[in-house]
């Protein structure tokens, strides 16, 4: 019988695929041997861009990835007959099994990337640098994608193995696959970030370097590390409130612009005006009209009869949206017009995505689109400051903040707002409101699954989703959310290979 290994081992002993100098692109892989393949400068560079590459997937963080977050939440879901009986509809319905081979396709391609990262940790010192300056660059950058994998691992799945070398052998493989606690994850993402700081990262990054993280990236990281330490970990609570004040803000004093409302909401998500887009921090860098890395994201949230996302013609339901969401805009709020709209066919008549748009000739009737993947932005940050001021007492100051986005938005600021008896009623208390402008504002970014999760306690999280009603939910059964879905279940494999150490999570 063939043995099996941890999906954690997946690629720590196969050779290292080499990469163009274009950090999103990729050759075809000409298998070498991983020591090897560390003999120069530029063959860690290459290492480090196969790592950025690794986001792109959309088992990955990607920007179809959404089924593993947006749909998780109220924002989306599948109202396809089609898909009801599938295995990606088992994620919106809250009736995921520890079987499903997506859950285990996006655990496989956290660990991989974290492997490759491994490999470049355990390995960089092989190759002398001309100027140590760029070694610590590289580093940084490593270390900042091998955070943001553990990050999106201990939030999904709560407690995970946690490895941070290249791993050898089998025995070296089965002694550290074993699920350690959110507190010693949490650790590493907030060691392997800070490591950053000290580099000579230049604050943001743009043009040709765009895509790339920065000192901004590694702040705005940090600080939602922090405030999610504060709202999920018992320990150290006042400690990382006050951290995750201080890197929100340093990321914020970054910023290239006077004020948020200098920057169009729509110039934002402009595939025109990508190139220089000051308010993106962090994003994954996708190429218009290139067959192997374009964006297809306008594509495949148009549906049939619909031509606002793109030139392909489709056939399907699009990018499927709650009602629940449509219901969250408030009258005349901008975003909603540029963000959804209704398919008037008489095979979708839904709600679909126009948030991510690319309809040029460059991009063809192919939907090769060139729509980058906002990971983190300054809206972003400024809503997760009101938020740490709000936890610390300063309303006043929270509510600026908050404000700074609504400016933007051109809805009324916070105290007009609360003067209206639906806004009031809908959120009467200012972390409702905050949380209300994260959703509105951040709608498909992959965002809103994390939001409630840092927002609410597992059983104030099951209140709200329970207070719902069912018909804004589609096809999705609301009936089954429970405590249990707090967390996704260890994929099954990993569970037979070691039931004791690899523990399935409650209500699995």
């Amino acid at each position: 019988m063939k043995k099996h290994i941890p999906i954690i081992f997946a690629i720590t002993l196969v050779s290292f695929a080499s990469c163009k100098k274009d950090f999103i692109e990729q050759n075809n892989p000409n298998a070498v041997n991983v020591v090897d393949a560390f003999k120069s400068e530029n063959d860690v560079l290459l290492a480090v861009n196969g790592a950025y590459t690794a986001l792109r997937s959309s088992n990955n963080i990607g920007e179809n990835s959404g089924l593993f977050t947006d749909e998780r939440s109220d924002d989306t879901g599948r109202d396809d007959a089609q898909s009801n009986s599938g295995e990606p509809f088992q994620f919106g319905d809250f009736s995921i099994l520890p079987s499903n081979t997506y859950l285990k396709a996006h655990w496989s391609n956290l660990y991989q990337t974290i492997t490759r990262c491994n490999v470049i940790t355990s390995n960089i010192d092989r190759v002398t640098f001309s100027n140590a300056d760029i070694k610590e660059q590289y580093l940084a950058e490593t270390k900042f994608i091998r955070a943001l994998m553990y990050f999106q691992l201990v939030r999904k799945w709560g407690a995970v193995p946690l490895v941070t070398k290249q791993l050898t052998s089998n025995k070296e493989v089965t002694e550290n696959t074993y699920r350690q606690s959110e507190a010693a994850v949490y650790a590493q993402i907030v060691e392997d970030l800070k490591a950053g700081l000290n580099s000579k990262l230049p604050n943001l990054q743009n043009g040709a370097n765009a895509g790339r993280i920065s000192k901004a990236a590694i702040n705005g990281l940090l600080g939602q590390v922090c405030l999610t330490m504060y709202t999920t970990l018992a320990d150290q609570k006042a400690e990382n409130l006050a951290n995750a004040d201080t890197y929100l803000s340093a990321a914020y004093q970054m910023k290239p612009f006077g004020k948020l409302a200098d920057v169009a909401y729509a110039d934002v998500f402009d595939v025109n005006k990508k190139t220089n887009n000051p308010e993106i921090i962090f994003e994954i860098v996708n190429k218009q009209g290139d067959i192997s890395y374009s964006s297809s994201i306008a594509a495949n949230n148009q549906p049939l009869g619909e031509t606002i996302n793109s030139l392909k013609v489709t056939t399907g339901v699009g990018g499927n949206v709650t009602r629940d969401l449509v219901n969250e805009y408030e009258k005349n709020d901008p975003r909603a017009a540029f963000s959804i709209k209704f398919a008037n066919s008489p095979q979708v008549q839904d709600y679909f995505i126009t948030k991510y748009r690319d309809a040029s000739s460059t991009a063809s009737v192919n939907g090769y689109g060139g729509n980058n993947t906002p990971i983190i932005r300054y809206a972003d940050v400024i809503l997760m400051l009101a938020e740490v001021k709000m936890y610390q007492g300063n309303d006043a100051l929270a509510i600026q903040y908050l404000d700074m986005v609504r400016e933007r938005a051109g809805v009324p600021l916070y105290a007009s707002a609360r003067l209206t008896a639906d806004y009031n009623s809908k959120y009467p208390t200012l972390k409702l409101a905050i949380l209300h402008e994260r959703r509105v504002e951040l709608a498909f970014e992959h965002q809103r699954w994390f939001d409630l999760l840092r927002f609410f306690t597992t059983g104030e999280l099951v209140a709200y989703f329970k207070a719902k009603p069912q018909s804004t939910f589609g096809n999705a059964k609301l009936a089954n959310f429970s405590t249990k879905d707090r967390y996704f279940p260890i994929p099954l494999d990993e569970v037979k290979l070691d039931p004791a150490r690899m523990y399935q999570n409650p209500g699995y």
